[in-house]
């Protein structure tokens, strides 16, 4: 019999009912226990949703964030939140965004401290808050959570597996903070692993799943023997591990990934279908291979009967040591396909969500045991949807190829290069020196949120909706002009994605009512689905620019969301390659930035929040992708002349590994995220002379916490010892949408009181600014 099991759950319910139960207690309107039931509901209902899978897994289950759970299990916690008092939630809390709650019961838990870095889990769009080490760090194990979670599972009578974070992965995407060896950390880090182990083997545990992603990058020897040192050390434990690896292939790490000494293997055997029969041959003849065969990450239907047409072989070749699964968690996609109804309903039969991907597993997991014929109904009806699809007139537009077909590399060259283009742009804007903006967005509303709602309800029409808009964008103008802010934004009231909204205007794209998935803490995403070629049929933001800069003599900048992060934040057909789909977008979004240059916006952002998100987790293939990316971003942004000033906002990534590319670019300026990592985002600048102007994000917009002027004067002061102050400006790391105007306007006062005095030392100290030139 062919095991088939899961490797983890999507947390935040069908409906979103974590993210409203996080939030309400955040704000102090509900209280910890109703918080930690509604945990509890949760997780037996997507237990009982898997209880009839051989393995379930439990642990998977968070608050936050997964990685954040794993540094609290191991003890590992920064130091600035070690006295705090109170309850571990809230401590954990504090870490994860700076505060915790503020309840009449918890009053020690409004006390902000600096939350933890934030950035992307390998290739999605998921943060993790990244562990902090030191070459003093010691680990403590509290199982206090897992093991809560594996009685609850056994009271439910589910076949648990707990799922951990493995300790190389958890070094390798963790930071030290004052330069240390992580890898000198290992050993003390595997005493509490193995301490851990034992206590789920004291539980009754048969088998861990360990997670370790970075198997599929490239590894130097250094963590290659740190892999085998740890594995080494917990072969002892008295429980069965099966080791995850996902995201990619195995390639030269193989022969490693198959000899440790683990009693199981999970690979996603997807995008790294060409390891399966190496890992055959390579693989003892006790160790259980798992194949991830169902894509963790998108929405399309699995071709059933082409997965059975190479796993069938394998099945009678490994016998009982063959599993089955998604390739990795299945926290990557929304919960239940059957919510939807009012979803396209041609679109919706060629989809799965997570519910629905398992009750592929379970199909697959029957013709294995019994034979295609006892699930011959439904293999027949997945095979009708898929050809449904590939036949479908919607998919394909000769147009669109043909455009795409007809490209040149003319179109992604400006006019001049930057140094003429600065002095034009100068002369036009009028500029002072580090100039004040904001990313684009301003609070939604309740207000927004209500008028929207019932706007799509039928129950508002479009000239009640559009006067709702804008009256808040009014509203933002007139808080900017308050503020005294340089470069203005409409602050996108009517926009519910940044993604999403230009998704809705665009051919080729359709659009889900629960299609929600967790990006951080209680920040869901609905990527909208991306599944024929792409052409623009009217523009999308002009006429909501044009109102706004009707408002105020102050340059408003046009916000538009990039091709790349487009394509990277959608649900990506998967029936032609990346790159052709990221061309269409490309084409269509020109358009529109051609169109608000007609229309006289002076400074037009094209925000490219995601590019760094789609590299190839090997170095190897980063610059395929890196060419069509830059190229794709360049046919949008280039065709604009001298005067019009081209900005883009990328947030929460690494960038160092990529300023070339990202200089390659060629905005007029870049906005990054350099808050929570205390400007060490900007080392790339160290030994990497960027051309432009940069804005490096001074203020947090993830923590209800508000920066002070001291602050944001030392982080430009940082920043200036890189980069000619000349070119500097000041503004928040990311969009205000998901912050409240009570923490808003004070916080980007602080910011405009900082670009003040700066100006002044500027001008008053000229040594400060010449230091930095």
């Amino acid at each position: 019999m062919t095991t088939i099991h899961n490797l983890g759950f999507p947390r935040i319910g069908a409906r979103r009912e974590l993210k409203f139960a996080l939030e309400s207690y955040w704000k102090g309107e509900s209280s910890r226990s109703e918080l930690k039931a509604l945990g509890a509901q949760l997780r037996a209902r997507h237990w009982a949703s898997q209880q009839d899978l051989d393995l379930v897994p439990v642990g998977d289950f968070s608050f936050y964030d997964q990685v954040l759970d794993m540094s609290f299990a191991l003890g590992n916690l920064p130091e600035r939140v070690q006295g705090f008092h109170g309850d571990a939630l809230d401590n954990y809390f504090r870490v994860a965004r700076g505060r915790s709650a503020t309840t009449p019961e918890a009053p020690c838990c409004g006390a902000g401290v600096a939350a933890g870095e934030m950035t992307k889990w390998f290739d999605t769009n998921y943060h993790y808050i990244v562990p902090e080490f030191t070459a003093d760090t010691r680990f403590q194990l509290d199982s206090t959570r897992l093991v809560e979670q594996l009685t609850e599972a056994r009271a439910q009578d589910v076949r648990a597996k707990p799922v951990i974070i493995g300790p190389v992965t958890y070094l390798s995407i963790g930071k030290a903070k004052d330069g240390a060896d992580k890898l000198g950390l290992l050993e003390r880090l595997l005493r509490v692993y193995a301490e851990l182990l034992d206590t789920l083997a004291a539980q009754g545990v048969e088998w861990v799943q360990i997670d370790e992603p970075i198997l599929v990058t490239e590894l130097d020897a250094d963590w290659q023997h740190a892999l085998n040192t740890a594995y080494h050390h917990l072969k002892a434990c008295k429980v069965k591990i099966l080791l995850a690896t996902y995201f990619g292939e195995l390639a030269e790490n193989k022969y490693l990934a198959a000899n440790l000494p683990v009693a199981g293997l999970h690979i996603d055997a997807i995008q790294g279908q060409g390891d399966v029969q190496q890992l055959l041959g390579l693989l003892p003849a006790h160790k259980v291979l798992s194949l991830g065969v169902i894509n963790g990450r998108n929405i399309w239907k699995t071709d059933l009967n082409a997965v059975l047409d190479w796993v069938e072989p394998l099945a009678e070749q490994l016998g009982e040591r063959l599993w089955i699964a998604p390739t990795c968690s299945l926290l990557h996609v929304p919960v239940d396909l059957d919510s939807e109804q009012k979803l396209d309903a041609e679109v919706k039969s060629w989809l799965a969500y997570a519910l629905q991907k398992l009750n592929e597993l379970r199909v697959l997991g029957k013709a294995l045991s019994d034979g295609r014929a006892s699930v011959a109904a439904e293999l027949a009806s997945n095979a009708a949807a898929l050809k449904a699809r590939r036949n479908s007139p919607r998919v394909h537009n000769p147009a669109v190829r043909a455009a795409v077909a007809q490209l040149t590399p003319a179109l992604g060259q400006r006019q001049n290069a930057y140094p003429v283009r600065a002095a034009k742009q100068a002369a036009r804007l009028g500029l002072p020196a580090f100039p004040t903006t904001t990313i684009g967005s301003f609070p939604q509303t309740a207000e927004i949120r209500h008028a929207r709602s019932e706007f799509k309800a039928g129950r508002l029409d479009q000239n009640g909706y559009q006067t709702a808009m804008r009256a808040e964008i009014a509203r933002s103008v007139r808080e900017q002009e308050a503020l005294d802010l340089d470069v203005l934004v409409h602050g996108e009231a009517e926009r519910n994605d940044m993604v999403e909204y230009f998704g809705e205007q665009l051919d080729g794209y359709a659009f889900s009512q629960f299609g929600w998935v967790q990006s951080y803490g209680s920040r869901c995403v609905k990527p909208p689905i991306l599944f024929g070629d792409i052409s623009r049929p009217k523009a999308m933001t002009v006429e909501w620019t044009r109102f706004a800069q009707s408002l105020t003599s102050r340059p408003m900048k046009g916000m538009l969301t990039g091709p790349v992060t487009i394509l990277n934040w959608s649900f990506v057909r998967d029936d032609q390659p990346r790159w052709q789909s990221c061309y269409q977008l490309a084409l269509a979004i020109r358009e529109e930035v051609l169109d608000l240059e007609k229309a006289g916006v002076r400074i037009i952002q094209i925000d490219e929040a995601a590019l760094r998100e789609g590299l190839p987790l090997r170095k190897s293939q980063w610059q395929q992708y890196l060419h069509w990316a830059v190229e794709s971003f360049r046919i949008t942004a280039n065709g604009v002349g001298d005067e019009t000033q081209i900005h883009t906002h990328m947030c929460y990534s690494e960038f160092n590994d990529i300023i070339a590319s990202i200089a390659d670019m060629d905005a007029d300026v870049i906005t990054i995220e350099t808050s929570r990592s205390d400007m060490e985002l900007l080392g790339a600048f160290e030994n990497f002379q960027y051309p432009n102007e940069i804005g490096p994000g001074v203020y947090d917009i993830h923590s209800p916490n508000i920066p002070t002027q001291e602050h944001i004067v030392g982080l430009m002061k940082k920043a200036a010892e890189r980069i000619p102050a000349q070119r500097l400006w000041v503004n928040p790391d990311c969009g205000l949408k998901t912050r409240q105007w009570a923490e808003v306007l004070p916080a980007l006062a602080q910011m405009v009181a900082a670009a003040k005095v700066l100006r002044n030392t500027a001008l008053a100290q000229k040594d400060v600014v010449e230091a930095a030139v």
